[in-house]
């Protein structure tokens, strides 16, 4: 059966060494298998919509189908891609994904040769006339994608996400959600990202671009997400970390504050996405933008207690849903 639920993003090769120095390297990544984990956390009915090369593993897609996860909307190009993606963790809440020998090396660990050119996975993502070879197009949306409940548009090309929710809309797609790409998170794109924003259920980006985007004098995390809010979006979450969530719901001009699930963490690698993939299923099962809020930050707790895609649908039956409730109590309304 088709999807209910569409995680439209990249299938990546992730080289990661953690806060505490573990490297994780040429390991199954990508914001699409950890956005699809955390809907699925809530969900049976997952689908990922992504572009990958001719070199890439296909014993990851079987392990992704093996977890539940539908990927006929992958589309395999004829060519090798590079999918390579490196982060450092500086502490848990800060990872910087640039310059790997440099943080090899702090860490004593050997650079592997792989990453000897690397540069950046988020090259291009900022440009305006030109798909990156990765960047999902609306021709790659599969024709029954329109059946799908809900959708979510993990950090991609701003030509994908400036172009793909009008799209799916036209399939028949009822509700949309996005996580920005920080390349087109800079003050220079206000007016394009007016545009995207506007007819979005959620926008939903990390304060770390919140405040790049309004930079260089950022003002207070409501007042920002209120001027998102009002490029036409009907709820504005400026994810941050350990410290929650800010939500901003513009239909009841009401500022709820939803903190993070209590975790042991492990490796944060995925979390924003994980978050986003809980929000949409509970955004869509709910119909409350707050509750959907609740979920998403139990599918982040579920994903940072340990390493991998796809560790998070391991978790003990019945954890997801005591976390759900014991964080209610929690949730504020400012």
């Amino acid at each position: 059966m088709s999807p209910q639920y569409l995680i439209i993003g990249g299938l990546r090769e992730d080289y990661c060494i953690t806060h505490d120095d573990q490297a994780y390297l040429a390991v199954l990544g990508g914001n699409s298998v950890y956005a699809a984990v955390g809907a699925a956390v809530w969900s049976s009915s997952v689908g990922i919509i992504s572009r990958i090369g001719s070199n890439y593993p296909a014993e990851w897609l079987d392990q992704i189908r093996s977890a539940g996860i539908q990927t006929g909307g992958v589309r395999l190009l004829p060519d090798a891609q590079d999918t390579r993606t490196f982060y450092k963790y500086l502490s848990p809440q800060e990872r910087v994904d640039t310059h790997p020998a440099a943080h090899f090396l702090r860490a004593g660990l050997p650079l592997p040769p792989v990453l000897f050119d690397y540069r950046s996975s988020t090259e291009g993502q900022g440009h305006l006339n030109e798909f990156g070879p990765l960047a999902i197009r609306p021709a790659d949306l599969p024709d029954d994608s329109g059946s799908a409940l809900a959708a979510h548009l993990a950090p991609a090309d701003y030509l994908t996400h400036s172009v793909v929710p009008a799209r799916l809309r036209e399939m028949g797609v009822k509700l949309i959600t996005v996580d920005p790409s920080i390349r087109y998170m800079q003050p220079g794109f206000r007016q394009q990202l007016r545009t995207l924003v506007n007819g979005l259920d959620a926008f939903l980006p990390s304060e770390a671009e919140v405040r790049s985007f309004f930079q260089p004098r950022p003002t207070d995390l409501w007042d920002m997400a209120e001027t998102l809010a009002d490029f036409g979006c009907s709820v504005v979450v400026i994810k941050r970390g350990a410290a929650g969530q800010y939500l901003w719901d513009h239909a009841s001009k009401r500022r709820w504050q939803i903190p993070a699930s209590p975790a042991r963490v492990v490796d944060v690698t995925g979390a924003g996405d994980a978050y986003c993939g809980g929000f949409l299923a509970g955004l869509h099962q709910t119909g409350d933008a707050v509750e959907a809020g609740i979920r998403g930050s139990v599918s982040a707790s579920l994903a940072i207690e340990g390493h991998g895609a796809l560790f998070a649908l391991g978790a003990a039956p019945g954890l997801a849903q005591a976390r759900l409730e014991a964080l209610r109590p929690s949730t504020r309304l400012l």
